[in-house]
Formats: C-alpha cells, structure tokens, sequence
C-alpha cells in the first residue's frame, strides 16, 4: 500500500559531501545522494566531538515547513536543525533528510489535496512511497558510516515526519526505536472529524486492504515505541491518538513488552515544544543508550539556512519534481495474444486484479462475489402520466443509507421492447425532471413508436443524488473515499452495477433488453459495470479517453490495465458501441477486435 512492492531496485547512492560546518562540540556534514538514478536527497549530517567509536544514531524526518526565500528553497531540514544539534551534543549521530514537498528541490505531496491529480490513485501513487523510500536510502546510508553503531538506529519526526517514521519501521528492521511525534491518527479523526482536509497526500498509503492506522503502528512492536503529541493538536485530534495508544497497547502486552511502549501528551497546539521535545529525548536515551539523565540541555537553533544548505546549484537531470510521474511502475502493454488460452487467462488475470486491488472496498452487502447478482431494494417515490407516457420515480438503495433515484419513462399499457439505461454525468442538472428540459423529443419519440423504455439513473454525487459545497467539498469527499480503501468513481461503478440489477427486476420493464448509454468519465464508470454485472446486452459510450490517467480514479487500476484492455473483454460479454475524442491509445483494443482469439464485438462511432 506504500506502492514499495515490488520494492525499488537499491541503486547505487552516489553520496557527496559539499560542505562542513565545525562547531564547538559537534560536526555538520552537507550531504546529497541518490536514492534511485536521479532522485536526489538533501541531508545535515550532525556528528558528536570527540567520537572514539560507532555511536546510536538517528534519523530525524521532517515535517511541513516552507523554507523559501526569494524564491530559494533551503528545505525543511534547516528548519529542524535544533534537533539535529541536540542529538549530535549529547553522543548521536542525527540525520535530518529533507522532505519532497519542501527540499531544496521541489517537489510535489498535494496531487488530490489541490491540484486534481486523481490519477495518483490509479497509479498507485502516494508520495508517502518516495519519503519511505528516502529514509529506507537514508539508512543504508548511515549503515556505511563507520560512525554509527548499526544496531542502535532510531527514527522520529513530527508531523508528516511523524507519519514517515511510521511507515519506515513498519517496513524496515533496522530501525529499533521509534518516536513519532504529532503524526498519529485514526480513520476516525481523518473521516469523520475531518482532518484529512487540512493533511496533503504525504500522509497516507493507498487503503488497498482497508486498514485503520492502529494496524500500522502495531508493526512496529514489540520494538521500543513512543507516541507523543500535544491535547489541542488540531490536525490530530486527542480522541484519535487515544484510539491508537488503546489499540497497539493490546499488542505490546501479547508480546510481553508493554515497557516498550509509551504515551507522552504535552499541553497545547500543533507545535514543536520542549514539552514534546524532552520525553523523546529521554526515550532515546532509555533504549537506545541505556541511560536516563536528567535532560539539561534545550534544543536550540545556531545556523542559518544558507549555511545548512547542501546545493549551489540544482542538477539538471534531476527527477523529484515529476516523481510521480515515474515511482510506481505501470503495467506493461499487453501483447496482443496469439491464442484463445492466452487471451482467456490473461482476462482472469485482469479480473482477478480489478477484484482484489481496485474494487475490493465494494461493500459486503450482500456476500462478497454475490453483490453484482444480487437485486436491492427498490422503492417508487411517485408517477405520473402524460400523453400516453408513465413516468416513474424510484430510489434504488446502492448500500446502507445510500439511496440513489433512477427515473423510468415508458409508453403506458405496453411492455417495452427494450430498455436503454442512461448514466446521467454531471451535465444532468437536478431539476431535469421536473421542468423535462433534458427529455429530448427524440427520447419521446422512441418511447411512443418504438416501444423503447428509458432509465435515466444518478450515481452519488450526481444530480438528485449530489453534494452540496461545491468543487471544494467534492475533493474532500473524493479523498474521504480512497482513505477508506476506495474512490468516488469505484463506488459509481458499483452503483451502476446495482442500478442494472435493479432495472432487470422491475416489473413493468424486467426482462426487456438492456443497453446501457453513458459519456465521458462515467462512461467508463459504465465500462467497468459491465464486467460485473450480468444481463447488459449492449453498451453504447461516447466521449470516452483512452486512458485511465485521464479518465475517472480506482484504485491501483493502472498496475492491472487500462480503459482499451477493459473495453476489449466488456465486448466480449455484449456488443460495444464506441466513441473517443482519441484517436491513439486503442491499439490494444482494434487489434483484438480483428483478432480470431476473443469474440469481441465493437462498432466505432466516428
């Protein structure tokens, strides 16, 4: 869920120091290297003096502070120095490691928070990834210094720092003690109370397998863990890091180690104090030094951030402004197969994919593997007739308390001949149906002489079944989704799934031949319903991008396929009736459609 598996090639590093500060009783190393070809990483190497042998070390990761002066980045790291130098005066070797979002080199943490980056989620992609793999590099960087003493490396950090030590002692042994600060948190506090809306993308994995945060902190037992944060945090509510002391505590006492974990809840704001500072000093030094002296000495900051900077100039091959772009693999095209064998596993492949990694948060009502055939409940809120048309209005429950509205508009006193289920997307205003302004005339010719029933259904978030707040409210809701391990447009796909299950079990229209209609995004929302729900005899989609970067969010679906490879095996389940703006992008798709292997059925409409 860090996008670390498989876990990234350990590339050479190529460290170099710039540059040394001297002071009275410790030493400043300026250092970058590469934590993968290109992708460079800026550190403060605090040293003690005199050093006569390895020393405990400690990683220190950062949180979100802007360092920027006429328009020069010195990274966060400068602003976190005090702990660097409080660690180097008393016996540790302290690396401070810039962040992505605010190193020397600028890159990006708020794809989703604020720059419409949905596609991060379908990549995989959080930049929680790269700062765990920053500090995994860190590591075996220290790991080579003859300074440090390789069986006493702890981690901490504040904020999304607090959130980075997290994830690297939940993937890496090596380190033994962990102290976030200020990073710890529960679904409850980021959903509910709302916090995600203040937190960038930084701070969470993608929810692939649904798990809430105790489970994350919980891998770093039985080893030496303390949890520190303040009561009037309010990016981390106190209820919150209760939750999660309750939770990982059962743990540490399964284990026989409930020494080893601890609680520390200093008085105040979101704010680096001694109050939080001085308990994780000492647990430093109980288990990492073995020691417990009185703490006599403050944190301070002694340098400027030009003098704790590492570069004078930015490299031009470097990668961290489009990182994302690159860090998670996508799946590789397909080859075109060469036989009925390898085409039918590779669409098992494909399903068995989109079932465990993308659409897997589907809800369990009813069982698992069932939903798509099961019929929800179905409830006629009123109707009408006129001229010879019934028009009726009925909610359809998707989940619990999730009731969406389709409208059916057919010939009276006639069974349709078949059924045309329209999508509605966002162009659908929610007064459609009262005023009929989006009933074309060529709709009610259909129903009056052709005997065509029309379903016109609103996904939630659309129309009727809309928010209110806006595009703001919107990006916090979508984001909502993917903490609870799944997206906006996944649930869409599932809603429409139960809107065709619900349609083929009425009775004034069941049984009629289904097509399904739908543009743009929601057409393939209306794409991927198809390869679960059973009874669609056509599909009809226009508008459609051929590609998911462009396209609606699921989650992990681009290290599956993509919109060609899910267009080629829905036509093969019923006729597809295709349009896109795209003319590149559909290889895939037209030469398995000229192929003898499938039975792909495909109309393009140019």
């Amino acid at each position: 869920m860090l996008g670390l598996e498989p876990m990234p090639e350990r590339t050479p590093l190529h460290p170099v120091i710039t540059g040394k500060i001297d002071a009275a009783d410790f030493t400043v190393e300026k250092i970058y290297f590469q934590s993968m070809p290109h992708l460079y990483v800026t550190a403060d190497l605090y040293l003690p003096k005199p050093l006569t042998g390895p020393a405990p070390a400690v990683l220190y990761l950062c949180g979100h502070t802007e360092v920027i002066s006429n328009g020069v980045s010195y990274g966060n790291k400068t602003a976190y120095q005090h702990h660097g130098i409080w660690f180097a005066r008393n016996g540790y070797v302290c690396m401070v490691v810039d962040t992505l979002q605010y190193g020397e080199i600028l890159g990006h943490h708020r794809g989703t928070y604020d720059e419409g980056a949905w596609w991060w989620n379908s990549r995989g992609y959080t930049p929680a990834s790269v700062e765990t793999w920053n500090a995994i590099r860190a590591l075996d960087y220290l790991d080579g210094r003859p300074e440090v003493d390789t069986n006493r490396i702890g981690v901490t950090g504040r904020s999304g720092g607090g959130a980075y030590s997290w994830f690297l002692a939940a993937v890496d042994d090596r380190v033994k003690v962990i102290a976030p600060v200020a990073g710890i948190g529960d679904l409850e506090s980021y959903c509910v109370d709302g916090t995600v809306d203040d937190h960038c993308d930084c701070m969470f994995f993608v929810n692939t397998y649904r798990w809430d945060y105790p489970l994350l902190a919980a891998l770093c037992a039985p080893r030496p863990l303390l949890l520190a944060d303040t009561d009037a945090d309010e990016y981390f509510p106190l209820h919150g890091v209760l939750h999660t002391r309750d939770m990982v505590k059962r743990i540490y006492d399964l284990y026989g180690a409930s020494t080893n974990f601890g609680l520390v809840i200093a008085p105040g704001p979101h704010k680096d104090t001694q109050d939080v500072q001085v308990p994780v000093f000492r647990w430093f030094n109980i288990h990492l030094k073995h020691e417990d002296p009185a703490i006599d000495m403050a944190a301070v900051k002694m340098f400027t951030p030009q003098e704790l900077k590492v570069f004078n100039t930015i490299p031009d091959d470097q990668i961290n402004a489009r990182i994302e772009y690159t860090f998670e693999p996508e799946a590789r095209a397909p080859e075109i197969p060469a036989t009925t064998g390898e085409w039918e596993a590779m669409k098992a492949r494909w399903m068995r994919g989109l079932r465990e990694k993308c659409f897997a948060g589907w809800v369990a009502e009813p069982p698992a593997g069932k939903a798509e055939r099961a019929v929800p409940a179905i409830q006629r809120v009123s109707s009408r007739r006129v001229s010879g048309i019934v028009y009726d209005e009925y909610e359809i429950q998707s989940q619990t308390d999730v009731t969406l509205p389709v409208y059916v508009i057919r010939k009276a006193g006639a069974k349709p001949r078949r059924l045309v289920l329209q999508v509605a997307d966002a162009s659908f205003t929610n007064a459609w149906w009262d005023t009929g302004d989006q009933i074309s005339p060529e709709i009610v010719q259909d129903i009056k002489a052709d005997d065509t029933a029309y379903a016109i259904f609103f996904p939630r978030g659309i129309g009727p079944a809309g928010w209110s707040g806006g595009e703001l409210r919107e990006t916090q809701l979508r984001r909502r989704f993917m903490l609870v391990g799944q997206t906006l447009d996944g649930m869409r796909v599932w809603d429409i799934c139960r809107a065709i299950a619900a349609l083929k079990s009425m009775k004034p229209i069941g049984g009629a031949p289904l097509t399904v209609e739908a543009s743009g995004s929601m057409g393939v929302n209306a794409l991927y319903a198809s390869l679960f729900a059973p009874g669609i005899d056509g599909l009809r989609l226009e508008h459609i991008p051929a590609s998911q970067m462009e396209g609606p969010d699921y989650l992990n679906v681009l290290k599956i396929l993509d919109i060609p490879e899910a267009a080629a095996m829905a036509a093969e389940r019923c006729p597809l009736q295709l349009q896109s703006d795209e003319t590149n992008g559909w290889e895939f798709l037209r030469a398995v459609a000229d192929s003898p292997v499938g039975n792909v059925r495909l109309k393009w409409d140019n």
